[in-house]
């Protein structure tokens, strides 16, 4: 789990410096750093036979085509395993240990876990990214700590990150680039043609500054012509260049690994904001930092004061906040879309990037928001999944229904291997990474999706069993009514003896032709109580019921040559 906890690619003092416009006002973000969340639902592409579990292993088969590289674990030498790394491992519990890091075996006879069912990979090839906010802005340069691919064994969700950092940028612009830049392709155009909501560019960088990827927002006929094409939204070129050589699931571009959106188009996120004193911060800002809204005055709020009436009790922690004791001014931020923590740039602990907050917030306030996003994607995945196969289940055609059965039995299998695997309402028994998780989950609302899917797969599974039961029900009662037919039949012959007809001295061909007349009188027979099992099986329910007359029971047999005049007449 090397992404979870390696350090940034430079130090934060080293970091680009934006020059703040002479308009802008104060207060300045010390220093500033996002990371981006984007799960997407990951399918088969090209590749005939490709494991639907192990998708990493397309990757690893591109060798050095693919700009992708598994990272190494730091649990495998003791040499790099520093305490930064010990102190995230023991804030989670035993069980989410195992799913983040998987669990070594001490002997060759000892069974256990096993490795992680995550992977991750990272590319390296990117270092900066420019952003221009609006065409009167002046670009803004962000350093890159890492971009990675995580992905789940079993779990067709893959989710990408980027991390990236700058110091020294105001405010305005702070909440302009949280509001902006994680946006994966525009919610309409204004009239200069500028993506709605979105930057005005954005550009990959390499470490000679080269650009080697740039976003097309304003292109407004490729956004339109796609998504009337395939009923599904493009993506804008930079993030499509970015997971590369994944591709869009209706993309022309051949690919071994196909992705396609399954959450809104705006990314979760996490973002780190330290000020030289949080507390000049007015209840407008921290509104706009905990919704991720519009830029905005300071002294307005960015919704209607009813609106944000709850607003400290819904989306703030403020454990460590005080706004008259200076010696409490952190303070955590949580809409579930975003999570943001605020505190004081001359703070030690707040900024020590390896065991203070920065540290904390790059490791394990990452690693509880990768688990709770997660798990709401593998849980739409899930609803998904039980939507294509009711769509597709056509109950006349014996193929569909059976199709269907294995798609809801496989469904079923993983969701339980989810549920024992990746499913805890708990991960820490430390109060405040317990109870931030509590919060994100919460907005998420990831106990009432899961009891939703949970329920449904249950629901498909009891229909699937009692058609079953119905279907082996009619078999029963089918063969039943054969078997006491052909039980007068032996009886009979039984009693009177096999030699009724001695036909010892009859030549071979007469033997024959008897053997066949019998055998398809009798076959006549079975084939004629089968496809009248039904009112034969009503008779003899009827011949059991001593309410019922004789002629009531032989009018119930009676249907059998009935109900065939019935339909023939029948207009």
């Amino acid at each position: 789990m090397n992404a979870l906890i390696e350090p940034a690619q430079g130090a934060a003092t080293g970091a680009a410096s934006i020059v703040a416009s002479p308009v802008l006002p104060l207060p300045l973000v010390r220093h500033f750093r996002q990371i981006l969340l984007w799960p997407l639902r990951v399918m088969p592409g090209q590749a005939e036979g490709a494991p639907i579990s192990n998708y990493w292993e397309l990757l690893e088969t591109l060798g050095e085509s693919c700009p992708w590289r598994e990272v190494v674990d730091e649990f495998s030498d003791p040499k790099n395993f520093q305490e930064r790394h010990y102190k995230e491992f023991i804030t989670f519990l035993p069980y989410v240990q195992r799913f983040l890091y998987g669990e070594s075996v001490g002997r060759p006879d000892q069974a256990g876990y096993g490795k992680s069912p995550i992977r991750v990979f990272r590319r390296s090839d990117i270092t900066r990214m420019r952003v221009i906010l609006d065409p009167s802005t002046p670009p803004l340069l962000f350093q890159i700590a890492h971009v990675d691919l995580y992905f789940f064994h079993d779990i067709d969700i893959i989710i990408l990150t980027v991390e990236f950092f700058t110091n020294d940028l105001p405010l305005l612009l702070v909440e302009d680039v949280l509001f902006k830049v994680g946006r994966a392709y525009p919610a309409f155009w204004e009239s200069s043609g500028q993506g709605g909501q979105c930057p005005y560019r954005v550009e990959w960088l390499s470490a000679r500054g080269e650009t080697l990827a740039v976003s097309d927002y304003e292109n407004r006929d490729k956004y339109l012509q796609f998504t009337c094409q395939h009923r599904s939204p493009s993506i804008s070129a930079h993030w499509e260049y970015l997971l590369r050589p994944l591709a869009l699931y209706h993309s022309d571009r051949e690919a071994a690994i196909r992705y396609r959106q399954i959450e809104y188009h705006r990314m979760p996120l996490l973002a780190y904001l330290s000020f030289s004193d949080p507390q000049n911060l007015t209840r407008g800002d921290f509104a706009r930092l905990a919704l991720i809204t519009k830029a905005g005055p300071s002294d307005t709020l960015p919704y209607s004061a009813k609106e944000l009436a709850h607003f400290e009790d819904r989306y703030c922690y403020d454990k460590f906040w005080e706004p008259d004791n200076p010696a409490l001014s952190s303070r955590y931020l949580c809409c579930g879309h975003a999570f943001v923590v605020v505190g004081k740039a001359n703070h030690p602990f707040f900024v020590d990037s390896e065991t203070g907050l920065l540290g904390q917030f790059r490791h394990q306030y990452f690693v509880v928001n990768l688990i709770a996003h997660f798990q709401k994607a593998a849980l739409m995945l899930f609803s998904e999944w039980l939507v294509v196969a009711i769509s597709q289940l056509d109950i006349r055609d014996l193929d569909s229904v059976r199709a269907f059965k294995r798609e809801i039995r496989r469904i079923m299998a993983t969701f339980l291997r989810f549920t024992e695997r990746y499913w805890f309402h708990e991960v820490s028994d430390q109060a405040q990474i317990r109870d931030l998780f509590r919060l994100l989950t919460g907005h998420l609302n990831t106990d009432r999706i899961y009891q939703d899917i949970s329920t449904s797969v249950k629901e498909m599974n009891h229909f699937l069993d009692s058609d079953s039961q119905r279907r082996q029900a009619n078999t029963v009662m089918r063969l039943t009514v054969v078997t006491t037919l052909g039980l007068v039949a032996t009886v009979a012959t039984g009693f009177l003896g096999m030699n009724l007809f001695d036909e010892t001295n009859q030549p071979g061909w007469v033997k024959l032709l008897i053997f066949c007349i019998v055998l398809l009188s009798s076959s006549l027979l079975v084939n004629y109580a089968v496809a009248h099992s039904k009112v034969l099986s009503d008779f003899m329910e009827a011949l059991a019921d001593k309410k019922l007359t004789w002629w009531n029971r032989t009018q119930i047999l009676l249907r059998i040559w009935r109900e065939p005049a019935e339909k023939a007449v029948k207009p």
